[in-house]
């Protein structure tokens, strides 16, 4: 949506960007945030609140006047549903024994992928036949419904948190603990933060904004599926060689975007980076739930501030380049990017214990 946004509200797409990379960086650095109130009020108490908040903040999105306060309000919004998918993960990790965790995990990925996937795809055909405008009022309604539809699932039981720093203590004292968040902070940029440039290459080759959206929806249909097969391969392959399957996948699926922005290259990248997400992604995940178990909230949500984060940066130091249309270097950058990602993801795994 970013070119109509920009050409309504008279501004660069530049600066249009900059509303999705906010939302990324305040996603990310609400994290800690959500994770103490998390292990200390509980997670559907904090889904709740979130929600809530949300619904209001999506609604300011919807009525922006101008690129300032469309910023402003994708910021609170990120902010906002940051604790959705962290406090959804530590439910799962409270009630799940840590040996069968990833195949719930994948239902959840399932669950998000197919979100993505119709957000996507009802984005691009909203903002093309009626208004952009409606694209964000729509998370609003659907915040609103789930606020009160979760107030019928009960809290989990779970270990007292103590003190409020005596979460970050466990989680900021386990060097493995870093060790993820960095691998987290190199997944965000590279399966996140340059996922944002598929639909806009192909609207600098003039397709139209609903057929751009709609490839770039084959993401999560390709994540969606695969995480299906995630399932199956889990227990029967090692998590290192799930990871390797997944940074293959996206390191292939860059390389076509580098070659060609044609809307076929585009189509197959799309579906390339939601199998790698669901292979890769959905193991690391796993592994972050399980690093720091008395701490599990915060753990994860440190793990969401250096996903996001990374994502944030990755969006922030290619706006520059999007606005020139410069989208083949942005991909090879990306692909480089697979590369050391994959290696540290691997071998970290394959040693962690």
């Amino acid at each position: 949506m970013l070119m109509l946004i920009a050409d309504q509200l008279g501004a660069t797409i530049s600066t249009v960007a900059l509303a999705a990379g906010v939302y990324y960086l305040c996603y990310g650095l609400m994290q800690p945030v959500w994770g103490i109130a998390s292990d200390r009020m509980g997670r559907i108490r904090v889904m709740r609140f979130s929600l809530a908040a949300g619904a209001l903040a999506a609604l300011l999105s919807t009525l922006a006047p101008n690129a300032t306060v469309l910023i402003v309000a994708r910021a609170l919004s990120g902010a906002c549903f940051a604790a959705c998918i962290p406090a959804s993960l530590s439910h799962i990790g409270d009630v799940v024994p840590a040996e069968g965790r990833q195949r719930p995990l994948s239902d959840l990925m399932t669950a998000f992928s197919l979100g993505t996937a119709l957000g996507t795809l009802l984005a691009g055909a909203l903002a093309h036949f009626i208004s952009w405008r409606l694209v964000f009022f729509l998370p609003a309604l659907l915040a609103a419904y789930l606020f009160r539809a979760l107030r019928r699932l009960p809290e989990p039981e779970r270990v007292p948190a103590g003190s409020l720093l005596a979460p970050f203590r466990i989680v900021l004292g386990s060097g493995w603990m870093w060790y993820v968040m960095a691998v987290a902070l190199l997944e965000g940029a590279v399966l996140l933060g340059f996922l944002t440039y598929l639909a806009p290459a192909l609207e600098a080759r003039g397709v139209p904004t609903a057929v751009a959206g709609a490839v770039s929806a084959l993401y999560g249909v390709g994540a969606m599926v695969c995480a299906q097969w995630v399932k199956r391969l889990v227990g029967r392959w090692s998590p290192a060689r799930l990871i390797v399957a997944g940074g293959a996948q996206a390191a292939v699926a860059y390389t076509v975007a580098t070659v060609s922005q044609s809307l076929p290259a585009l189509a197959v990248t799309a579906l390339l980076l939601g199998a790698g997400w669901s292979f890769l992604h959905t193991t690391v995940q796993a592994w972050a739930t399980a690093v720091a178990p008395t701490a599990r909230a915060t753990g994860v949500a440190m793990f969401g501030v250096s996903l996001y984060g990374g994502s944030a940066v990755a969006s922030g130091l290619t706006a520059a380049a999007a606005g020139s249309h410069a989208y083949g270097l942005i991909f090879l950058v990306a692909a480089v990017l697979t590369i050391p990602l994959t290696v540290a993801a691997a071998i970290g795994r394959a040693r962690w214990r």
